[in-house]
C-alpha cells in the first residue's frame, strides 16, 4: 500500500507485461477505487529516464480522479528486461507503448473505450505519432514534447553535435562487433561532456532523481542519437483524430517550442497550454507543476466523460 496522506491511500503493484521480443516491461498499476471498468491513462517516460523520475505524482493524481494508471518503462531500461542496457530505440520504445496499451485494453479494470496515452519530454514523439496512428486511443497528453527530433537536434552547438555523433557512430561499429555500449551522462552541468549540458539540465535532474530505489544511472549508450533526427511525427500532426493535449514550456532548451505549436495548430482536436517556466517546471517541485497537473486532470475528465 502507498500511502498518499493521513485520510487516503492508494493501491500500487508491479506487473510484468510480455512484449513481441520475449523481454517483459515492468509496470506500475494505479487502481481507483470500485470495481470498474474504469479509464486508464497509459504513461511513460522521456530521453533516458524511467517511471521512477518523476511519474508517480501525475500517476498518484490521476488514480485519485479515477483512472486506472499504467506507468512502464522501456525495454532495456528500469525495472523492464533487455540488453543491452541503457540503448534507446525509436521504433522499439513506440512498440512498447503499443504493448502497454493493448495490455490496458484486455484488462477487467479498465474500460477498452477510455485510453489515454501520456507522455513527457522525448517521449512526446511516441504520444503524437500514436496519436495519429492508434484508433484505440480516446486521447493524448504529451507533456513538454519534443515532436520533431530535427529540430531538437538543431538546438546543439554545432561541435558538440559534431562530438555526440562521432561518438555515436564509434559506438554503432563497436555493437557490430559484439563490444559493450559507450555510454554517455546525458544530464550535465555547462560546458560537460554529455547529452544536454543547458542552463536547466543539472536543474532538472535533481527534479527527477529517484525518491525510491530504482535502476537508473543518468546514462544512454552513445549509439542511441542514431537516427533521432529522422523522427519528426510534427509532420503527421494533420492526422491525429482523436483529442491531444500540448503542455508547451514558454522557455524550453530541451524540447522546441515551434514545432509542437504547429502540432497544436495542425491537430483538429488539439487543446494548448503554455505552462510558466521551463522544460523540467511540470515536475513535483517546479514553478508550474501544480498548474499543468490540473490542467491535465481536467482534460482527462471531459474526454473521459466522467462527472465534476
Amino acid at each position: 500500500m502507498l500511502k498518499l496522506n493521513d485520510e487516503q491511500s492508494l493501491r500500487r503493484t508491479t506487473v510484468r507485461i510480455p512484449t513481441p521480443s520475449g523481454d517483459e516491461l515492468e509496470a506500475w498499476v494505479y487502481q481507483p477505487e470500485g470495481s470498474g471498468p474504469h479509464p486508464a491513462v497509459v504513461m511513460a517516460h522521456g530521453l533516458g529516464a524511467i517511471k521512477a523520475c518523476g511519474l508517480a505524482p501525475f500517476a498518484e493524481r490521476f488514480c485519485r480522479e479515477g483512472f486506472v494508471a499504467i506507468v512502464f518503462d522501456y525495454r532495456r531500461w528500469g525495472g523492464s528486461t533487455g540488453k543491452p542496457r541503457d540503448v534507446l530505440s525509436v521504433p522499439r520504445q513506440r512498440e512498447d507503448y503499443g504493448t502497454a496499451i493493448g495490455w490496458a485494453e484486455t484488462n477487467p479494470l479498465v474500460d477498452a473505450k477510455r485510453i489515454f496515452a501520456w507522455g513527457t519530454s522525448f517521449a512526446g514523439m511516441h504520444i503524437v505519432a500514436l496519436a495519429a496512428s492508434d484508433c484505440r486511443l480516446a486521447g493524448a497528453i504529451a507533456q513538454c514534447p519534443l515532436v520533431d527530433g530535427l529540430a531538437g537536434a538543431a538546438l546543439l552547438p554545432p561541435i558538440r553535435s559534431l562530438q555526440l555523433m562521432g561518438a555515436a557512430l564509434l559506438d554503432a561499429i563497436g555493437s557490430a562487433f559484439g563490444r559493450a555500449p559507450w555510454y554517455l551522462p546525458i544530464s550535465v552541468a555547462p560546458g560537460a561532456w554529455g547529452v544536454s549540458s543547458t542552463k536547466d539540465a543539472l536543474y532538472g535532474k535533481n527534479l527527477i532523481q529517484p525518491k525510491e530505489s530504482a535502476e537508473w544511472q543518468n546514462r544512454l549508450a552513445a549509439r542511441s542519437l542514431l537516427g533521432i533526427s529522422a523522427n519528426r511525427p510534427v509532420r503527421h500532426a494533420a492526422a491525429i483524430r482523436c483529442p491531444i493535449l500540448l503542455i508547451v514550456a514558454e522557455h524550453d532548451t530541451m524540447a522546441p517550442a515551434g514545432p509542437a505549436l504547429r502540432v497544436a495548430e495542425r491537430a483538429p482536436r488539439a487543446e494548448l497550454y503554455r505552462n510558466r517556466g521551463g522544460h523540467y517546471d511540470v515536475y513535483l517541485g517546479g514553478k508550474d507543476h501544480d498548474n499543468a497537473l490540473r490542467v491535465e486532470v481536467e482534460f482527462l475528465r471531459r474526454h473521459a466523460a466522467l462527472t465534476p
